[in-house]
């Protein structure tokens, strides 16, 4: 996908000079990023780049200090982070944050709290269950007795139980084995294969991400350095030198 969008409707969420931060200390500066409906977008950067501060101003956890972000044309700046949710915002934060002390299945149902109960939600239980086969074997235990890979399974199908437009996830496959991340990647494609959301990925690694994206934005120092094609930011060599040391 080419970096700027030449249709005003075919953009889903659009951030313009976004700034923010931490009780008083900020943390991102003038960060602007588009993403277009159905696609995959990569966020990276290393450590304390910003990332995940992003995340949660764009999903209305923390608010705009400056600039403006809008959804489907719509502004959510000031919102409260209900808002963002009802707009279609879901938000796979890093660490998951399950109820572990609730089962599975409550805690896919928790993802789905702001929709009527009914068939509707019925449908998208098995649909997350069929996209996570393991989950549905395990419906009934509790999240805290998990596997990793298993919670990162649990907190991606509860933020599609929400029936978002955009699905952002905070860091995929941060300490899981390599053989987890492959399915969950799977997963990741399977979702886009549906085209019916459009997934901001942050991930440490910057090969993972950039192999599921159709574009990519680097953060440095809570600043945007780098955006386009995540191809050729894969084979940009200041990417390779930084993140993949090469």
């Amino acid at each position: 996908m080419p970096n700027q969008f030449d249709a005003t409707d075919s953009v889903l969420l659009a951030a313009a000079g976004i700034a923010a931060g931490y009780r008083g200390v900020q943390v991102i500066w003038d960060v602007t990023l588009q993403i277009g409906r159905g696609e995959v977008v990569a966020l990276v950067g290393s450590n304390g780049a910003g990332k995940t501060t992003l995340l949660r101003t764009l999903s209305g956890v923390l608010p705009v200090w400056s600039g403006s972000v809008s959804f489907e044309g719509r502004s959510l700046s000031g919102k409260p982070s209900h808002v963002f949710v009802a707009a279609g915002i879901a938000h796979v934060p890093e660490g998951r944050r399950l109820f572990a002390g609730l089962t599975v299945e409550a805690n896919l149902r928790l993802g789905a709290f702001i929709r009527k109960s009914g068939p509707d939600v019925e449908h998208d239980l098995e649909r997350v269950y069929a996209l996570f086969p393991e989950l549905k074997e395990r419906r009934h235990q509790l999240a805290g007795t998990l596997s990793g890979g298993q919670q990162q399974m649990v907190a991606i199908g509860r933020g599609l139980m929400g029936r978002p437009k955009l699905l952002m996830i905070d860091e995929l496959s941060l300490g899981l084995a390599p053989v987890v991340v492959d399915r969950l990647i799977k997963s990741i494609g399977e979702i886009r294969a549906e085209g019916e959301v459009a997934i901001l990925l942050v991930d440490q690694d910057v090969q993972v991400a950039f192999s599921l994206a159709d574009r990519g934005y680097v953060m440095e120092m809570g600043r945007e350095v780098l955006q386009g094609p995540a191809g050729e930011l894969a084979s940009n060599p200041r990417i390779k030198e930084a993140y993949l040391g090469l």
